[in-house]
């Protein structure tokens, strides 16, 4: 997979229009970074989900990223199974930026997860980027896949999170986005359902409740009026 890798020290953060990360507590030192990170003036959402991601939650993360295409948006995610590459995937087709942040280095032979290697190289062709706190031939850890979170977080002005059981891990994101003062949007499911028992628990707790693109726009400060549907 071509592109070089770079380091972006942590001084130089606001200069490449990721100064965001100094918000958060103990922002990474260092940045390794593939490809071209979203244009400053961009507004940038992150997007997670269940690995497990259901049908409904596939199809309800498509379409309100497909109603994004065409506005100053960058689609942050994890790279990971599911929800994360739904999320890359449906920004890829909308013709949006996004960015990748696997929980490993940014090596090919190491990428995390392999299966995604694939996807990795269309963000790139894309012109998206991939970024990793670790250096380029760092395997993945299960540590390092919470603190990797951070980041998507902390890059981000907005996370909305498509699907999330009682359990899920996507729910320490859901937590971070409190924590750094993120604005947290999340998607209904129907009453009982097992794969809403984390989005439903953080939409009682006061997160916004999405049901459509123009949601997004609104909450990121966009002007919703080229909006067709959706």
């Amino acid at each position: 997979m071509g592109m070089d890798i770079r380091t972006i020290a942590r001084s130089e953060f606001s200069k490449v229009g990721i100064g965001s990360l100094l918000e958060i507590p103990e922002p990474p030192d260092t940045l390794w970074v593939r490809g071209a990170l979203p244009d400053s003036t961009y507004k940038k959402l992150a997007v997670v989900g269940s690995r497990a991601l259901t049908p409904y939650g596939q199809e309800a993360c498509e379409a309100l990223i497909a109603g994004l295409a065409g506005y100053p948006i960058s689609i942050i995610s994890g790279l990971a199974l599911g929800g994360d590459a739904c999320a890359h995937r449906a920004a890829l087709t909308a013709g949006l930026h996004t960015v990748a942040i696997p929980g490993s280095g940014l090596n090919d032979r190491v990428m995390s997860p392999q299966t995604n290697l694939g996807l990795a190289k269309e963000i790139l062709a894309s012109g998206g980027a991939l970024v990793s706190e670790h250096p380029p031939s760092e395997a993945a850890r299960p540590a390092y896949f919470p603190s990797r979170n951070r980041i998507v977080v902390g890059m981000s002005d907005a996370v909305l999170i498509i699907e999330a059981g009682e359990r899920s891990g996507t729910l320490i994101t859901a937590r971070l986005a409190h924590e750094y003062n993120r604005n947290l949007m999340c998607v209904p499911h129907r009453i009982g359902d097992p794969n809403s028992e984390g989005t439903h628990q953080f939409i009682r707790l006061g997160a916004e409740l999405v049901s459509s693109s123009k949601d997004f726009l609104e909450t990121l400060g966009l002007e919703p009026s080229r909006i067709p549907h959706a």
